[in-house]
């Protein structure tokens, strides 16, 4: 599974309706509303690279209030019980 994450930048007043319709898209996960530069956060997760540009270049365009989306695509994921489970068995 690969996993993209968009972060979006959207007119203030949509922000809810626009998450809304983001979390609707096929291949979305996840949304979330955040703070800082960006106003939310999409997890896109898709078997194969051609869709994300599915995703991303074509639904994403339709969703009322969005300004700009800046997508990042994961090359490998860490987390505390990846690490821990690599230590158990001994790797370093």
């Amino acid at each position: 599974m690969i996993t993209t994450i968009v972060l979006i930048r959207a007119e203030p007043a949509s922000i809810p309706a626009a998450a809304q319709f983001l979390a609707e898209i096929d291949g979305v996960t996840e949304v979330y509303s955040v703070s800082g530069d960006w106003d939310l956060v999409a997890i896109v997760k898709v078997a194969e690279y051609d869709q994300i540009a599915r995703v991303v270049t074509e639904s994403f365009p339709k969703v009322p209030g969005l300004q700009r989306t800046q997508t990042l695509t994961a090359f490998r994921a860490y987390s505390r019980k990846d690490l821990q489970q690599a230590w158990d068995i001994g790797v370093t």
